[in-house]
C-alpha cells in the first residue's frame, strides 16, 4: 500500500474517532478540536511534561514508539555512506555542536531532560506530545532545562534572579490540536540562536505570511501547513539535509514538471530547480537573517566591566560579549550551485586544512556534467570559529551552562574547547586558535507570485545570477 493510500486511511480513521466522541476534527488554522478537554484523563493539574505525556498515552497508545524512530526524537540519521549524522553528531559555525550545550538546545527537542549523553531514547514517558500539538501559543520551553517544562515558577539558572514562569499544562494538554506553522516554527523559525538567525528563507514572518512572502502559506489564500508539504506518516516528518534530498522538494507533486506555456521555460527544469526562479530573495518578510558570525571578537566587556550588545545602524545585533561579531541581511539574493541531493558534512575529529581556504562545514555535491544536479538557490554562512592548530581539527565548544568551564558563563575558551572536546572523545592540544569557515543551506520557502519570479535577464546577462556558476555560459 502507498504512503498516501495509508495517510488517507489515518485520516479517515482520526474523522472516525471524533464522531465517536462527539467533536469535529481541529480546524485548519490548527485550533483544538475540542474533544480533548472531555477526556478525565486529562482533567488533572499535571507538574511535569512526562505526567502529560503519561496521560497521552493513555489513548495514543503507539505513539511514542513511533516518535522514537524519528529524526526529530533521535536527532541522528545515518547517510547512505555510512556516515553517523544529524544534531548530536554534526559540527556547525552556528554554536559549533549540541555535545555540551544540551542544557539549551533541548528546548528545542521533542523529548524532555535531555541534558546529556544519558538520555534514555527508549523512554516513553518522555517524549513532548505538546511541543508539537499545543494550539494555545503558551507552551515554551525556557533554556537552561533540558527540554523540561513545569507548572510552578523557577529561578533558570538557580541564583540569577531570573524566573521562569510555571506553565498551565491542565490547559495545554485539553487545547492539543494538529500541528501548525505556529507550532513546528516554535523551534524551526528560531534556530541558530534567534529568530531567521539560521536559514534565511524560514522565520516568524511565515507565521501568518501574505501572498507576497510566500504564496503557499499565504494565510488569506492557500494557507498551506508545514505538513502540506513535508507530509507525515506514523510522526515521521519527510525532509532532510543529513539524507538524500529531492533537488526539486516535492513541487511536481502538485504542480506537473511542465507546468508553464512557454516551452523555453519547461526545457529549465532538466537542469534548474523551481526554487531558483521562484524564490528571487529570502528573508524578505522583515526579519534579517545573520550571514557572517565571528567568534575570535568575542570576550570584549563594556567600558563598566560588564558583558554588553552593540547594534548596527539598522538596529540588528551585531556585537554580543559572549557570541562576538555578527553581519545581518534582509532581501538576501541567494547564490547557486549545482546540486544532486547530498550534502555532505564536517564531523568532530575531521582533520582540516585551512591553507586552502575557509574550512567547508558542509558542501553540496553535483556538478554540471553529472545528469542528475540542477541549479539550487542557497544561503551561504561564513563564519570564523574556535579550531586545535595542533591537532588541526575544529573545536567543539561547552556554551551554555551554569559551571565554571562554560564560555557564556566565564568567557574562557581553553575551558571550554576542553569541556567540549572530552565530551566527543577527542583530544585537545590546550591551544585554541580560530579559523574562517563556510556552511550553505538550501533556500526552499518564501516562493514568490509568479509575478516576482526571475526574468531571463535575470540569469542571461554578463552579470546576472548565474556568472559564478560553473559549466553555465549566462549569455
Amino acid at each position: 500500500m502507498s504512503p498516501r493510500y495509508l495517510a488517507a486511511c489515518f485520516v479517515a480513521a482520526f474523522l472516525a474517532a471524533a464522531a465517536v466522541h462527539g467533536a469535529a476534527p481541529a480546524a485548519p488554522g490548527g485550533k483544538p478540536a475540542g474533544m480533548h478537554s472531555r477526556f478525565k484523563a486529562l482533567q488533572q493539574d499535571f507538574q511535569t511534561g512526562p505526567e502529560v505525556t503519561k496521560a497521552c498515552l493513555a489513548c495514543h497508545k503507539g505513539a511514542a514508539r513511533q516518535i522514537h524512530q524519528t529524526q526529530h526524537w533521535k536527532w541522528e540519521y545515518v547517510n547512505p555512506a555510512g556516515q553517523v549524522l544529524g544534531k548530536r553528531h554534526v559540527v556547525n559555525n552556528f554554536c559549533t555542536s549540541t555535545a555540551t550545550n544540551l542544557s539549551g538546545c533541548a528546548s528545542c527537542h521533542i523529548g524532555y531532560g535531555m541534558k546529556d549523553a544519558s538520555f534514555d531514547f527508549n523512554s516513553e514517558e518522555k517524549v513532548d506530545c505538546l511541543a508539537c500539538h499545543d494550539t494555545t501559543g503558551k507552551y515554551t520551553k525556557a533554556s537552561g532545562l533540558a527540554g523540561n517544562v513545569f507548572a510552578k515558577d523557577m529561578e533558570v539558572p538557580p541564583g540569577s534572579g531570573k524566573i521562569v514562569k510555571g506553565l498551565d499544562l491542565r490547559r495545554i494538554a485539553q487545547s492539543v490540536g494538529r500541528t501548525s506553522r505556529t507550532s513546528c516554527g516554535s523551534c524551526h523559525f528560531f534556530g541558530g540562536g534567534g529568530d531567521g538567525v539560521k536559514h534565511g528563507d524560514i522565520d516568524s514572518s511565515l507565521d501568518a505570511p501574505d501572498a507576497a512572502l510566500d504564496v503557499h502559506m499565504d494565510a488569506k489564500g492557500l494557507n498551506f501547513r508545514c505538513t502540506t508539504c513535508h507530509r507525515t506518516l506514523n510522526h515521521e516528518v519527510p525532509g532532510t539535509r543529513y539524507g538524500p534530498m529531492n533537488v526539486t522538494f516535492g513541487c511536481d507533486t502538485c504542480h506537473s514538471s511542465a507546468p508553464h506555456a512557454d516551452k523555453d521555460i519547461n526545457r529549465h527544469d532538466k537542469f534548474m530547480a523551481c526554487q531558483t526562479c521562484h524564490i528571487p530573495a529570502f528573508a524578505r518578510g522583515g526579519i534579517p537573517t545573520k550571514m557572517v558570525w565571528d567568534w575570535s571578537t568575542a570576550g570584549q566587556r563594556g567600558p563598566d566591566g560588564k558583558p554588553m550588545i552593540k547594534r548596527d545602524a539598522n538596529g540588528y545585533e551585531s556585537y554580543s560579549t559572549i557570541k562576538g561579531s555578527f553581519v545581518f541581511e534582509e532581501n538576501v539574493v541567494p547564490a547557486y550551485a549545482w546540486f544532486n541531493g547530498t550534502i555532505r558534512h564536517q564531523t568532530p575529529g575531521e582533520r582540516i586544512d585551512p591553507g586552502k581556504g575557509p574550512v567547508a562545514i558542509n558542501w553540496f555535491e553535483g556538478s554540471a556534467k553529472d545528469g542528475k544536479s540542477k541549479i539550487w538557490p542557497i544561503k551561504v554562512f561564513r563564519a570564523k570559529q574556535a579550531w586545535d592548530p595542533v591537532n588541526r581539527t575544529l573545536a567543539i565548544t561547552h556554551l551554555a551552562g551554569n559551571d565554571d568551564t562554560a564560555y557564556w558563563k566565564n568567557l574562557d575558551w581553553t575551558k571550554a574547547v576542553a569541556t567540549g572536546m572530552a565530551a566527543v572523545k577527542q583530544p585537545f592540544s590546550g591551544q585554541v586558535a580560530f579559523v574562517d569557515t563556510v556552511s550553505m543551506w538550501p533556500i526552499t520557502h518564501m516562493v514568490a507570485p509568479k509575478a516576482k519570479a526571475l526574468g531571463c535577464d535575470d540569469c542571461h546577462a554578463k552579470n546576472g545570477r548565474m556568472k559564478d556558476v560553473p559549466g553555465v555560459d549566462p549569455e
